[in-house]
């Protein structure tokens, strides 16, 4: 069996550095994985880092979970007890899910590398692999688009950080937890679009989140209170029966 070459409060100590140095937050990935241990350890690190995650440990809830959420990256292993990775790959492609695919192999072949990479992976890793390594492959394929070069998100007179996690409004800093950060980056990112309940559910939590429940609308509401509160003009709005919108106008 492979295993991972890290330990528990490495993940957290040297994750949380690399978080502040990246951008690639509030994103959302898939993890399909047999080996529990293995999965467990990346999605720790990851979640560390500000990521959602979800775990599949076979490839047929791996297959499931992919063709019905839209997952920002898979990592992907190859050898799957039910399916092979390849296979997988093969079929999310040929359904036109073009999510970004890191495929993880104990096979360190140049034959195998490229199967992968010819059934649509954008890019392998051969255990054991270090979660540094894992997390700067995670980064790249994550990378924003370039109307997102600039770290520095800004509406109106609110202004985020995605570098250094600062907020502030009219130049007045603003303190908030990691879960509201992730929401207002999101709300800021599609900034005067509308944004559903159901897409903050799976972008700012998880498979397991119950979007039923009333958290998201507890967290707007604190995020509403940090923001808008003591300011003339409001930002945060709610759409009623639609869900939310983030713009520079009423």
């Amino acid at each position: 069996m492979h295993t991972v070459r890290m330990k528990i409060p490495a993940i957290c100590k040297q994750g949380s550095s690399l978080g502040k140095a990246g951008m690639e937050v509030n994103m959302r990935i898939l993890i399909v994985e047999d080996e529990r241990r293995i999965a467990s350890l990346v999605a720790r690190g990851l979640k560390e880092e500000h990521y959602a995650v979800d775990i599949a440990n076979d490839g047929e809830q791996g297959l499931y979970l992919a063709e019905i959420n839209p997952y920002d990256l898979i990592i992907l292993d190859i050898m799957l007890p039910d399916y092979k990775g390849v296979d997988i790959c093969r079929t999310l492609r040929s359904k036109g899910i073009n999510t970004p695919i890191l495929m993880l192999t104990a096979r360190s072949s140049i034959k195998d590398k490229v199967t992968g990479l010819n059934a649509g992976a954008d890019d392998y890793l051969t255990k054991p692999f270090s979660f540094e390594e894992l997390l700067a492959r995670v980064k790249v394929l994550l990378r924003r688009p370039t109307s997102h070069k600039t770290p520095i998100l800004k509406v109106a007179d609110l202004e985020l950080n995605q570098l250094s996690h600062e907020v502030k409004r009219m130049d007045k800093a603003i303190v908030l937890r990691s879960k509201e950060f992730a929401l207002l980056e999101y709300f800021m990112i599609h900034a005067g679009q509308m944004i559903s309940r159901s897409m903050i559910s799976e972008h700012v939590w998880n498979e397991e989140f119950d979007s039923m429940s009333n958290v998201i609308d507890v967290q707007v509401r604190n995020l509403r209170s940090k923001i808008d509160d003591g300011f003339k003009k409001k930002l945060i709005h709610t759409l009623r029966g639609s869900g939310y919108i983030l713009k520079n106008h009423s």
